[in-house]
């Protein structure tokens, strides 16, 4: 099989640098773009000639343009392009600022946006590509603290099913990779957190006791189930990655359809 190239933002930590790796393992070529190179310094010395760094801060629609066109000169053309680069903000809706959202939203939603528009001339030219858009397992409804998280990633969920739709008849492919809570850096590094108010100061300390002090799997234990769905001839629209992941998601469904029915007389009660 002929190497494969990737272009993977937000690549060097977490997912997307376990991605990277896995894919050099692999034997394929990659593109990594980060705000921050230096944690990839030492990857692109075991992979000489394979591994192409690029600065990028994906809110900047300008500037992913040029990264995109130069990703795609660097090796030929572009195969799989991993939209993973995330940003978190913690804290209540009350809490969070009209700064604070729109960042959220500048990295999470409007970020991985601009890098679909700058790779979808590409891979038509070439009648193909697979685009995997990084969204979370939570993008079926929010949780208190990280609702503005998941609602960055659920808006990035339904544009892209729109996507796939958009492209398929060019030969491209779309994936919402929705992953659990792995140990990255995301929940520390990666996180911004509200002036906390004290009237929430109950309902946070019972999330903390929830979510307990497992920081999670590594990222590296997701990097199989990506390489082999970047393999697939006929990929998924949706991918959970985790079993634990998928059993929870599949009670949230289950909550949801039994509240629907629940309520079923109250809704069929108006036309339409």
């Amino acid at each position: 099989m002929t190497a494969r190239v990737w272009f993977i933002t937000g690549a060097s930590r977490g997912l997307g640098r376990a991605f990277a790796e896995a894919a050099l393992d692999a034997g394929d070529r990659v593109v990594a773009a980060a705000r921050d190179l230096a944690p990839l310094d030492g990857l692109a010395a075991r992979h000489p000639g394979r591994l192409e760094l690029l600065t990028l801060d994906v809110r900047d629609r300008a500037a992913v343009r040029t990264v995109v066109d130069q990703a795609a000169a660097a090796f030929g053309r572009l195969d799989v392009v991993v939209n993973n680069a995330g940003a978190f903000l913690y804290g209540m809706v009350e809490e969070a600022t009209e700064e604070q959202i729109r960042a959220q939203f500048d990295v999470n939603f409007f970020g991985a946006v601009w890098v679909a528009q700058a790779v979808v001339p590409h891979l038509r030219r070439q009648g193909s590509g697979h685009i995997l858009q990084v969204t979370t397992m939570g993008t079926g409804g929010g949780v208190a603290s990280a609702g503005f998280y998941a609602a960055s990633k659920s808006a990035l969920d339904s544009l892209s099913q729109a996507l796939a739709m958009e492209v398929a008849p060019f030969g491209i492919k779309v994936t919402i990779v929705q992953p659990g809570g792995y140990g990255t850096e995301l929940f520390t590094r990666g996180t911004t957190a509200t002036r906390p108010l004290p009237e929430y100061e109950p309902l946070r300390a019972r999330l903390a006791e929830m979510w307990g002090e497992d920081a999670g799997p590594d990222p590296s234990t997701a990097a199989p189930v990506v390489m082999e769905l970047a393999g697939l001839d006929d990929p998924p629209l949706r991918l959970i990655v985790g079993a634990a992941s998928y059993d929870m998601v599949q009670q949230m469904d289950r909550a949801r359809t039994e509240e629907y029915r629940a309520w079923e007389h109250l809704s069929r009660k108006a036309p339409g």
